[in-house]
């Protein structure tokens, strides 16, 4: 992966997007420290999908994805309600 400053990205944008576009990837830095990464769509797209679960795999997971604790069912008593005449 190409490194580019944010000078040389702002100045070069076009180049920077081609390059992406060909070669992959392309990390845009600020006075040194990585700050973002340019991506092709596709690429993004396909990360995307990767990151969300869809409901099918939500629905037939074996595990929680969560670590709510639900209380048991039928612990505690209802009140009673008073009839109206």
């Amino acid at each position: 992966m190409n490194s580019w400053s944010v000078q040389d990205a702002k100045a070069r944008f076009s180049e920077l997007l081609e390059t992406c576009l060909n070669e992959g990837p392309q990390l845009v830095t600020r006075r040194g420290t990585e700050a973002a990464v340019l991506v092709p769509v596709r690429e993004w797209e396909k990360l995307q999908r990767m990151a969300k679960p869809s409901l099918k795999d939500l629905l037939l997971a074996e595990s929680p994805r969560t670590d709510i604790k639900l209380p048991k069912r039928g612990g505690k008593r209802r009140r009673e309600t008073k009839e109206l005449v």
